[in-house]
């Protein structure tokens, strides 16, 4: 009997890109609040963002993760719209 190639705690494809989805939020979050021009509200929001991000690093369940990735979206499309709306 051949053994798998993969280890046993490998990701799912699935689990993989959500992964990278998250991972990819993460950094864009990070990217927007380094435009914030203060540095208080900035260390706040940097500091905000990854506790939660964090905060929610185990978690298993896939509808609970796919509800934080579209919360984590809706923060960082309002903190943009915010930063837009501070520069005109």
């Amino acid at each position: 009997m051949a053994s798998s190639r993969l280890p046993p705690m490998a990701l799912s494809l699935k689990q993989f890109l959500q992964r990278q989805k998250v991972l990819g939020i993460y950094r864009n979050t990070l990217r927007t609040i380094r435009q914030v021009p203060d540095e208080r509200d900035r260390k706040y929001l940097r500091d905000w963002a990854r506790d939660e991000f964090k905060r929610n690093r185990n978690a298993t369940d896939q509808d609970a993760i796919r509800m934080m990735i579209t919360q984590a979206n809706n923060h960082l499309e309002e903190l943009q719209r915010s930063l837009a709306l501070a520069r005109v």
